[in-house]
Parts: structure tokens; C-alpha cells; sequence
């Protein structure tokens, strides 16, 4: 005979399934760190050290080329990012026996990638300005809000990092001459982080 904590427990996972999205890849965090930490290092090289190997190799470099090379370098990171996510997590949720696409996902994707693309179309605004300097301040606090936004419909952990974000996003505002090393704290260090925590929480 089943105990009634039994089915007590099997609804509210069933109530929390169909309200939350449970199957982020704690990997797929540790791995996008990875990813982040390696293009901040490799941007560092490019703007600080052009004539070494490991940057552009040449002693003159053009804004306008170095430009091209970092937007595109962050392009690079977030597809790798995103890719690994989506493959990872979709991975977690057929091991699990849960659907991926749900409501609670979409809405998930949805509180995060409102303030994410809207960041993105800023920094770009912040591009065409001119005003670089503001470029590291500003994708770290639309992360950090749309992380925060998104937390209501995923793992709780979740809201810390975007506090994270958002407080290195200020920081980074304020001292714009840290702003790459702000970068590689909150896309790289944070993300490995937190993602560490959650593999060991719900993944294993």
C-alpha cells in the first residue's frame, strides 16, 4: 500500500514540473565559464598585447579591424554558450523522462532572452557611439536582470547568479577600466561556479 507522503511527493514534483523549468544542465553552466573565461583572455591579448602571438602579430592593428574581431569573438562565445545549453539540457531532460518544450520553459526563455536581446541591441547602440567603455557594464547587468527575471520559472540558484552579474555590471559602470576583468568574473568565474553547484546538486 503506497503512503500518502509517497503521492504527497509525487505532486508536488508534478506541480513543480509544470511550473518551473528543472532541467538546466549544471555542465552546460561549467562549460559556458569555459568558453567565457577563454574569449575574455584571448580579447585581453588582442587589445593589450597585438604584437605577441597569441595576439593580432602585428605591432599596428585598426580599430575598425579590432573591432570586427571582437564582435566577433563574442559572437563566437555565446553560439558555443547557447549550443551547449540547449544540447546539454535537452540531453538532461530525456534522461529524466520530462518533456523539454513546456510552457514552463517558454516562459523561462522568455523572461530571459527579453532583457538579453534587448542588452545585445544596446551594446550595439553603445558600438556605433563609440562608447566601448560601457559595453562589459552593460551586458553584464541585462544578464544579470534577465538571469533575476528568469528565476521564477527555473532553479532558484539561478537568481543568485544574476545578482552577481548585476553587482559586477555596476562595479564594472563605475570603474570602466576593470570592465573586461568584470567580464571575465561574471561570464566566466561566476558561471563556473554556480554551475559546479548545480551539477553536484541536481545533476550526479
Amino acid at each position: 500500500m503506497r503512503k500518502p507522503e509517497h503521492d504527497l511527493t509525487e505532486i508536488k514534483s508534478m506541480m513543480e514540473r509544470s511550473t518551473r523549468f528543472l532541467s538546466l544542465s549544471g555542465l552546460a553552466g561549467i562549460l559556458a565559464g569555459i568558453y567565457a573565461f577563454a574569449g575574455a583572455g584571448i580579447a585581453w591579448y588582442w587589445i593589450y598585447f597585438p604584437s605577441t602571438e597569441y595576439g593580432m602579430g602585428t605591432e599596428m592593428i585598426s580599430p575598425a579591424d579590432l573591432q570586427f574581431n571582437l564582435l566577433a569573438l563574442a559572437v563566437v562565445v555565446l553560439v558555443l554558450a547557447i549550443g551547449t545549453a540547449y544540447l546539454l539540457s535537452q540531453q538532461k531532460s530525456q534522461k529524466n523522462s520530462h518533456q523539454f518544450w513546456t510552457p514552463a520553459s517558454k516562459r523561462f526563455l522568455l523572461a530571459l532572452f527579453i532583457p538579453v536581446v534587448a542588452g545585445g541591441l544596446f551594446s550595439l547602440a553603445l558600438i556605433h557611439e563609440s562608447t566601448y567603455q560601457l559595453i562589459a557594464p552593460a551586458t553584464l547587468i541585462f544578464y544579470g536582470l534577465g538571469l533575476i527575471n528568469a528565476s521564477h520559472f527555473t532553479l532558484g540558484e539561478i537568481k543568485n547568479l544574476g545578482i552577481g552579474q548585476l553587482i559586477l555590471g555596476i562595479l564594472s559602470a563605475f570603474f570602466p577600466e576593470f570592465g573586461l576583468i568584470c567580464w571575465a568574473l561574471g561570464f566566466g568565474v561566476l558561471h563556473v561556479i554556480y554551475g559546479s553547484m548545480m551539477y553536484y546538486k541536481y545533476d550526479r
